[in-house]
């Protein structure tokens, strides 16, 4: 009840996935702002990302807007969801240096880069409201796997709705 409450008092158009479930606030307004273009192409070449590895997390994560207080489960998330490789798909299987080696399940493909980020997120023919796409202007997977801009729209979620989009169901 007190996820909802906080919910509904965003007055942010989206739609957030909780494990299986989804919640729907507010529709976007015709009147909305002009979105801002968070894509980052690019990510700084001193970071190396391998599997199990989040030592770059403090230098993205603030760069991102991530508070230093949730830097320690954000990277419990990012090992768990991602193992630390941003290029990841869901299902991908990779190697110590987050090379895609194989995909091991296909029914979860939506789901990108460094948090996992569900394609109802982003994607506005599965979710009309998909916040990421109505406030970041990034309405498909692949600037997702940038790790930054994972980290940036990662972040929208979480003032949406904490961690709860990261819960595991069970």
């Amino acid at each position: 009840m007190k996820l909802l409450a906080r919910l509904f008092a965003v007055t942010v158009g989206t739609l957030i996935t909780v494990g299986a479930q989804a919640l729907a606030v507010g529709a976007p307004t015709p009147q909305s702002p002009v979105k801002e273009d968070f894509r980052d192409a690019h990510h700084p070449a001193e970071f190396r990302f391998s599997h199990g590895d989040i030592s770059w997390l403090p230098a993205l994560a603030e760069e991102a807007g991530w508070p230093k207080r949730t830097w320690k489960r954000l990277g419990q998330i990012i090992l768990r969801e991602s193992g630390g490789c941003p290029n990841r798909r869901g299902g991908d299987m990779v190697d110590k240096n987050c090379n895609i080696t194989g995909v091991s399940e296909w029914n979860h493909r939506s789901d990108t880069g460094l948090l996992q980020i569900n394609g109802v997120n982003y994607d506005t023919s599965r979710n009309k409201w998909a916040v990421i796409c109505n406030q970041m202007n990034i309405c498909e997977q692949e600037p997702l796997l940038d790790p930054l801009t994972n980290l940036k729209a990662g972040k929208l979620l979480w003032d949406v709705a904490g961690f709860d989009p990261w819960k595991t169901v069970g």
